[in-house]
């Protein structure tokens, strides 16, 4: 279970940062890239429109299932895909609560402030909803006064 949410935590911020702000050429794969993520970034603040819609998620959920079976047979694949979709049910929690809840922790401002950074300061930046610190170490994380750390820099 636990290495299927760490692959879980790798998969929202690669996800996040290259599927998800990607910039489409044709028209088609704009509707689509619109559909899946940009409505959200269009209206962040509109708790009627979900991040990963479950025409999108539900068959993606049976793809991660059984893609983890296949990788490591029947029990380890079932234990493994435990992880990864708990991981994913965590994430799109903490995501609606830190757009439509003011949280009440330190850890919950501090998540929901990098966050609201990254959806109305600087979005190239910031991709870790439920995991930052993927951001430091692949260089996208926001600076404590709301700059970006640049890549070259150690986000340390």
């Amino acid at each position: 279970m636990l290495s299927g949410y760490l692959v879980w935590t790798l998969t929202e911020y690669w996800l996040h940062r290259i599927v998800f702000h990607y910039v489409p050429p044709g028209r088609w794969e704009q509707r689509l890239h619109r559909t899946v993520h940009g409505v959200h970034h269009e209206h962040p603040n509109d708790a009627l429109r979900l991040v990963f819609p479950p025409v999108v998620s539900l068959p993606a959920a049976v793809a991660v299932v059984l893609g983890f079976q296949v990788l490591l047979g029947a029990h380890r694949g079932y234990a493994a895909a435990s992880g990864f979709l708990v991981g994913y049910v965590v994430y799109d929690t903490l995501h609606h609560h830190l757009h439509h809840r003011r949280p009440t922790t330190r850890l919950g401002r501090h998540l929901r402030r990098r966050h609201m950074q990254h959806h109305f300061r600087d979005d190239s930046v910031g991709f870790g909803v439920s995991c930052p610190y993927w951001d430091l170490v692949f260089g996208t994380a926001h600076s404590k006064r709301g700059n970006t750390v640049p890549a070259t820099r150690s986000a340390t």
